[in-house]
């Protein structure tokens, strides 16, 4: 895999990204090292977690990924230098009161997030510091429309921006991110980092799947124009696209207790739970099926040939998955199946928007 740059930072990293949302909940600490130790093995050298995982987030969980990763680099010298590390500080926080006091993301709540990761990370500096959601109201999570009404911001971009410099300049991180953005917030992001001489985004980490490809309505031409890049999360839309939920009702969404679905419940009510989205995902795995190919094969192939992305997310359960996953780099898919892709999108367009 050769590596990829980030916007217009000096970062290069592999094309694909490991996700590590499951350690600390799926994943014991155990396995996530022999996860981790399999994924640099096989030339993975970019690693994505976040401040409040594992997911489902609970407070008893909280900051444990971090911590998971922290004492896998602590026991491996020399390991650190050879990643780019990714994490990110939550947004406002959406009923998990154990991220933080307010309902907000102040200049002063990302300066303690961002020294709360260094520590549980147990490195001096953060490669790419992202913002995992807006602070501002956005339509997210598996709402489709934008709503003023519901508009609660209190920090403005320009100081958000302003404490990501702050911690560039004290050398805690060297790059920053969006996550789950809008086109409106990329360009506010670029244009006032160039009219202040603040911080550039370097990538924006948003869904991007078989089931959900919202980023092509517009984000996709303001990222490309103003050099900023995708990083691709949930590929495989929670499993939907692995076609293990296949025989399931759409009146069950899919969605087995044991299941990353089932786990986290909110899913239910958002995007991934959906019925919809579970038949739309049936008709993709049919597809690869009839092409020959497995539905994981399918669609991160998908994900892996777009120009739209630089560096597709995985999440992972087992080495054996990760494997599978790794497998599929180099998968390429014809134009006759790309085009019939495109026919099922049009009609069933992006459940799990």
């Amino acid at each position: 895999m050769n590596p990829v740059a980030l916007g217009q930072s000096d970062l290069r990293v592999s094309p694909i990204c490991l996700g590590t949302m499951t350690f600390g909940e799926q994943v014991d600490e155990a396995e996530a090292h022999r996860i981790m130790d399999r994924a640099v093995e096989r030339g993975v050298d970019f690693f994505d977690t976040a401040e409040m995982y594992s997911v489902p987030a609970r407070a008893a969980t909280f900051g444990a990924t971090e911590a998971i990763i922290g004492r896998w680099l602590k026991a491996r010298p020399g390991m650190r230098e050879q990643l780019t590390l990714a994490t990110k500080v939550a947004g406002p926080t959406r009923g998990m009161p154990w991220v933080r006091e307010g309902t907000g993301m102040t200049a002063a709540d990302i300066v303690r997030s961002c020294d709360a990761s260094l520590q549980r990370l147990q490195t001096e500096v953060i490669d790419l510091y992202q913002i995992h959601w807006p602070e501002r109201h956005v339509p997210a999570f598996g709402a489709m429309y934008y709503d003023p009404t519901k508009e609660t911001s209190a920090t403005p971009i320009h100081e958000q921006l302003a404490a990501l410099a702050g911690l560039v300049k004290q050398g805690k991180i060297r790059h920053i991110g969006l996550s789950n953005e809008s086109p409106y917030g990329v360009h506010e992001f670029v244009r006032l980092a160039e009219q202040h001489g603040l911080p550039r985004v370097a990538s924006t980490q948003n869904p991007y799947c078989l089931v959900n490809r919202s980023y092509e309505n517009g984000l996709d031409e303001t990222c490309h124009r103003l050099n900023v890049s995708l990083l691709a999360y949930s590929p495989l839309a929670f499993g939907l696209l692995t076609g293990k939920f296949d025989e399931f009702a759409p009146a069950d969404a899919g969605a087995p207790k044991d299941s990353r679905i089932g786990k986290y419940e909110s899913v239910q009510k958002q995007r991934w739970g959906r019925p919809d989205a579970l038949a739309a995902a049936r008709r993709y795995n049919a597809l690869a099926r009839k092409h020959g190919m497995t539905p994981v094969q399918m669609a991160l192939a998908f994900c892996y040939t777009k120009w739209q992305v630089a560096s597709t997310i995985i999440g992972v359960t087992s080495v054996a998955q990760l494997d599978e996953d790794l497998n599929a780099w180099g998968t390429q898919l014809s134009p006759e199946l790309l085009a019939e892709i495109d026919a099922i999108r049009w009609e069933m367009r992006d459940p799990a928007v």
